[in-house]
């Protein structure tokens, strides 16, 4: 894992829910490395006004597409999120957007998302069984399918190397997309989230 020099700029590809607060993700403009913007060295989720930037109309909530200019203090790497840096205090900078269409210049080609199923053992990270190089996964899926359970939980349905998934979705647009499924992209941002009952979920962060 390379060291962020600070500042740099990264694409952001996820500005997802997470206790209420904002999980921010993207790519590094100059070599395509993933980097996590966290709070602590914990991989405590953002405030909103910690993932926000500033352009010429004032201070927003970062969006996916989004070239944003950031500050960090170190890499704080965690064996679940081995991609997490932890934010400064300066003021992040909005420096335009890209266009959906580059988005395939982002894409990850990994065999499979941390094997089969909707989870990971914490236990098998810690203990090392399961090494997770990216916590993190931009791809391009088939036949997805967005829908709200039983339990009320938004989740996203598809195909990915052709290994069937059922996840999770934290993407804040989800709503929007259900009702455009046919124009979408079937790009994903994938990301395993932090230890819960023994798990690292996968999630759907975001969805284009």
């Amino acid at each position: 894992m390379s060291h962020t020099p600070t500042p740099c700029t990264l694409v952001v590809l996820a500005n997802s829910v997470k206790h209420g607060q904002c999980c921010v993700a993207g790519k590094r403009l100059d070599t395509k490395e993933w980097v996590r913007p966290v709070a602590n060295a914990s991989g405590a989720e953002l405030t909103c006004q910690q993932a926000s930037a500033m352009n010429p109309y004032g201070v927003y909530k970062v969006k996916p597409l989004q070239k944003v200019q950031m500050g960090f203090e170190n890499a704080v790497p965690l064996k679940n999120q081995p991609e997490n840096h932890l934010i400064n205090r300066e003021q992040w900078v909005q420096q335009y957007n890209i266009a959906p269409a580059e988005l395939n210049q982002f894409l990850d080609t990994p065999a499979s998302l941390w094997g089969c199923g909707d989870r990971v053992s914490y236990q098998s990270i810690m203990h090392e069984h399961v090494v997770i190089e990216e916590s993190l996964q931009l791809v391009k899926v088939d036949q997805l399918m967005l829908y709200v359970d039983s339990n009320d939980k938004r989740r996203a349905s598809f195909l990915y190397n052709g290994i069937q998934y059922d996840l999770a979705a934290t993407d804040p647009n989800f709503d929007t997309h259900v009702n455009n499924q046919g124009e979408l992209m079937s790009i994903l941002c994938i990301s395993l989230g932090e230890p819960f009952n023994g798990s690292c979920f996968k999630l759907v962060a975001a969805i284009y």
